[in-house]
């Protein structure tokens, strides 16, 4: 999957997302380290966005196969295997990552 079709397909699984009960900021970048390319993941004032641009204020980088990234948001990978293992890299605030990975599911 491209990148394009990864956001697309986040966007449409969110859609139905109530950001108004996430109590909080959340600011996440996904690093696809095979695309070498990144999107962001950000919940503010109630609002979940989903854009592919780099933040520069993120609170972590999750760094993963685009591959590995998808199992994960189809919950065929679990995240904390998969930080234990190698297989994802955070760079930042572990919480917050674990957080996303979470919401995504």
């Amino acid at each position: 999957m491209t990148r394009q079709e990864i956001i697309d397909d986040l966007r449409q699984r969110t859609a139905s997302f109530n950001a108004n009960n996430y109590n909080g900021f959340l600011a996440v970048q996904v690093t696809l380290k095979d695309l070498n390319q990144a999107f962001y993941v950000e919940i503010k004032d109630g609002k979940l966005s989903i854009e592919p641009y780099e933040y520069n204020n993120k609170q972590a980088n999750l760094i993963i196969s685009s591959d590995k990234f998808i199992k994960l948001i189809n919950n065929k990978l679990n995240p904390v295997l998969a930080f234990t293992t190698g297989q994802l890299k955070v760079q930042g605030d572990t919480g917050k990552a674990l957080e996303l990975a979470n919401l995504l599911k």
